[in-house]
């Protein structure tokens, strides 16, 4: 059962048409300046895929994709995408982009096992972005830094926004601040890691969760992170306080790819150590993985990923054609979900507005 909640007083601040106006208004200018911010090229992202590939995203593991034969091919079975977190690794290495050079696609999906609210929908419509990097950037501090540059995005278009519409207010601070989740969990030991990140988010403004997916002090992960694409040492969340609805408002995911070791070492702890056998798994973390990589530079290289949400429609990108890559070790660093919307929850523009 749906969980929307409607503010008391709460007004729609414009009608159908302008809103419409406002959504693409917002997604042009954020779409730009990540792309320009980032080196990012749009490409286009497919619909649906072959289960037995393993590009199909596993979300936390249980939820159910949306499935359908294909006449043509003999009934074969295809799934609808959850996302596109696994896919963005695959086609960087096939449509051969170089160190520095990354995509974004504007994703379409349903998730249909999902818990609808004010932020979360079965459709999904994400941005999702995917960066090659060094091999040597695969740290904590390259991780803040795109964190960063991806929140400097978020301001400037929350700004230019209130440009647009005298009636925005500015409700983003000016720097984001990073925390682990055992520092979380640390801080507010009685409380769920929800109720963390609402705390912290209230008393921050904009936040950034790293390090989830691995168990914390009291045997329990922050939150669920699958275990064949982010490093979960490596990984992080931006969330911002949304006083609208009065919540914690997840915005973007993002995390540096695992490599050989720390799939292996996750897998394991997920219990699913047979998934390693996948062809996207071989692809990615194994030497014939490394051996089509390895076809351009001499450096090792790894690439970097991330997705972003609008509120029910949430975002990603397309591929395009470059030089193919040479002697790269593709870790890859993802970032995958901004959640919610950039033009209400986040620049309050577009939708609704509390009178």
């Amino acid at each position: 059962m749906s969980k929307l909640t409607i503010p008391k007083n709460y007004s729609s601040a414009l009608n159908l048409h302008d809103t419409q106006l406002a959504i693409k208004t917002v997604k042009d200018f954020f779409q730009g300046m990540l792309a320009q911010r980032l080196s990012l090229t749009r490409v286009s992202a497919p619909l649906f895929v072959d289960p037995t590939t393993g590009l199909n995203d596993n979300l936390n593991g249980y939820e159910r994709p949306v499935t359908f034969g294909i006449l043509e091919q003999g009934d074969k079975e295809a799934e609808v995408v959850h996302s596109l977190a696994k896919w963005k690794r695959y086609a960087l290495k096939k449509y051969g982009f170089s160190l520095g050079e990354g995509i974004y696609t504007d994703m379409n999906a349903i998730r249909r096992d999902e818990e609808t609210d004010n932020i979360h929908s079965i459709f999904v419509d994400q941005w999702d972005w995917e960066k090659v990097i060094r091999k040597e950037d695969r740290n904590l501090d390259f991780l803040k830094e795109t964190v960063k540059t991806v929140y400097k995005c978020l301001r400037k278009t929350e700004q230019y926004m209130a440009i647009q519409y005298d009636y925005i207010d500015l409700i983003l601070p000016k720097d984001i601040t990073f925390i682990t989740t055992s520092e979380l969990e640390e801080m507010f030991p009685d409380n769920t890691p929800k109720e963390r990140e609402y705390y912290f988010a209230k008393a921050k403004g904009a936040i950034c969760v790293m390090q989830i997916g691995d168990k914390l002090a009291n045997g329990e992960p922050h939150d669920g992170r699958a275990p064949d694409y982010d490093d979960w040492a490596l990984n992080a969340d931006i969330i911002v306080y949304y006083p609208v609805l009065d919540i914690a408002l997840e915005l973007s995911s993002m995390g540096i790819r695992v490599d050989e070791k720390a799939l292996k070492e996750q897998l394991d702890k997920a219990g699913c150590p047979e998934r390693a056998k996948l062809p996207f798994q071989k692809l990615s973390s194994t030497r014939s993985f490394l051996t089509l990589s390895e076809a351009e530079s001499d450096s090792h290289e790894s690439v970097c990923s991330s997705s972003e949400r609008l509120i029910s429609v949430r975002y990603r990108a397309h591929c395009g054609l470059r030089r193919q890559l040479r002697h790269v070790r593709s870790m890859v660093f993802n970032c995958y979900n901004l959640h919610t919307i950039l033009y209400c929850l986040l620049l309050k523009t577009c939708c609704v507005r509390q009178a």
